[in-house]
């Protein structure tokens, strides 16, 4: 009988600096597909970070970032004696609204279009991601055609019908928590229910058939099986979002209210404060140090948010 020989490579075996470059090779085309997402992430999440210490200066356009003179934490003392109260209360508020109602929403509507056999199917699936795809310049024009306060479909058409007066709905805030929930969760629930969507029809159908077997309602097969089954898609889209909760859709509270000045109280958010800041009013150091405040907390939240979860459902945390 011949000897074989082993193809095992010895223990502490390194590559070559061949073999290296026979590998660089053969994934060099994968490689340059990545470049531009990686110089993407570069220019827009790395090369920001030394702009943080603005956060920290009093900021002077002739002197520089660097050669400012520091202002210690009295850009944050500022910030928390005056502003961030408010504005952090709208964030999170609205945050936690969009979370539960729009999470809600898009599991049902999943399992609505899962649960459908009509043949527009796929027509009632691409009618409800095209919110998604609108611009939140044309949803602002769309909010105002129903808003506007002598044009508006609802003042012209709907309040006359039941005899009740115009209302100025770009001045008096207390509508427009509801208006901005709604308009949230028309624009986001069906891009949101395209993954839960594609994470039921993954599924093991003997599941449901089993259950059909043993007698269980439609209801019931939802409560037990579908639910459970997504509980990490939804644990992990959930903890994505607490992880952007000082985060909000800019355009959404800022464009569609359109810059009332009325409506701030309950429309200015961490996001519209910095903007406004910095190009309205010119106070970068403050705007930096709400920057620096929002990121900071959303990294704390993220890391507590997925603790919990690890001491819950190890399998289902991010990390």
């Amino acid at each position: 009988m011949k000897n074989t020989t082993s193809t095992a490579l010895p223990q502490g075996y390194t590559p070559n600096k061949k073999s290296k470059w026979k590998t660089f090779k053969k994934f060099i085309s994968i490689y340059f597909l990545a470049l531009p997402g990686l110089a993407y992430l570069f220019i827009n999440n790395y090369m920001p970070f030394p702009g943080l210490v603005l956060a920290f200066k009093n900021f002077n356009a002739k002197l520089g970032i660097f050669d400012s003179p520091w202002a210690g934490f009295d850009n944050f003392k500022y910030l928390f004696q005056n502003d961030v109260g408010y504005i952090t209360r709208n964030t999170i508020l609205y945050n936690l609204a969009f979370i539960v109602i729009n999470t809600t929403l898009a599991i049902m509507v999943a399992i609505i279009l899962s649960e459908m056999t009509s043949r527009f199917k796929k027509f009632y699936q691409s009618s409800i991601l095209l919110p998604y795809l609108i611009s939140t310049v044309i949803v602002a024009y769309l909010v105002y055609a129903f808003l506007g306060t002598d044009q508006g479909f609802i003042n012209k058409t709907l309040l006359p019908m039941v005899g009740a007066d115009s209302i100025s709905w770009y001045t008096e805030t207390k509508y427009w928590p509801v208006i901005l929930i709604i308009v949230s969760a028309w624009k986001t629930v069906g891009y949101s229910c395209i993954i839960y969507l594609a994470t039921i029809m993954g599924f093991d159908k003997s599941y449901y058939e089993a259950a059909r077997i043993d007698g269980a309602t439609k209801m019931q097969q939802i409560f037990r099986i579908t639910i459970p089954m997504l509980r990490g898609t939804i644990i992990m889209l959930v903890l994505l979002s607490i992880g952007r909760i000082f985060y909000s859709d800019f355009g959404l509270f800022y464009q569609v209210p359109r810059n009332s000045g009325a409506l701030y109280s309950v429309t200015n958010t961490i996001d519209t404060y910095v903007y406004r800041g910095l190009l309205e009013l010119g106070n970068i150091p403050m705007t930096s140090a709400a920057g620096f405040y929002q990121s900071l907390v959303g990294f704390v939240l993220i890391l507590g948010a997925n603790l919990v979860v690890r001491k819950i459902d190890s399998e289902n945390a991010l990390f």
